[in-house]
Order: C-alpha cells, then structure tokens, then sequence
C-alpha cells in the first residue's frame, strides 16, 4: 500500500519542481508565459491539479468529522477542495 502511495507522491513532486522554473521565468521577467510553460500547464499542471482536487476531496470528506468538531472545517475545505480548483481551472494558462 505505501509504494502505491510514494509512487505518485514523488512523481507529483518532481513534476512541480521541474514547472517551477518556468513559471518564475515569467514572472520575473512581467511578461506572458512562454509556449514552454503553457505546454508544460496544458499536459502536466492541469492534470495533476484535477488529481489534487480530487484526492483533496476524498480526504476532506475524510477529516470533515474532525475539523467539524475542531471548528475549521471552513479551512479544510478552503485548503483541500478550493485552492486547487482555482490553481486548476481559474488561473491564466502558463501563469504558475
């Protein structure tokens, strides 16, 4: 069961590290996104980001008893659903 977790975790990982850099190119520079960031949104950002949104809903329903109780289930639901449908579906594409 771990390994098929640390599989995709790590995989995710080293996908959003290597989308970093392109996306900091073009906003250091206050320019539009180059074609290598939008392809790199378009094929491996977006994608992750619907997985993020799903697994993020999955575990929300999950914790929802317990940030319920904890009174912070308005910020669960922020961090685990929103914040990635927004990066997902909201956002400018290449604009990381």
């Amino acid at each position: 069961m771990l390994k098929f977790v640390t599989k995709p975790l790590v995989v995710c990982l080293i996908t959003a590290l290597v989308l970093v850099p392109l996306g900091a190119e073009a906003l250091a520079a206050g320019k539009d996104p180059s074609a290598g960031a939008m392809i790199a949104d378009t094929f491996l950002a977006r994608p992750l980001g619907l997985v993020t949104i799903i697994a993020g809903s999955a575990v929300f329903v999950v914790s929802l008893p317990f940030s319920a109780l904890g009174g912070n289930a308005s910020t669960a639901v922020q961090k685990l659903v929103k914040d990635p449908f927004v990066f997902t579906f909201k956002r400018p594409l290449g604009d990381f």
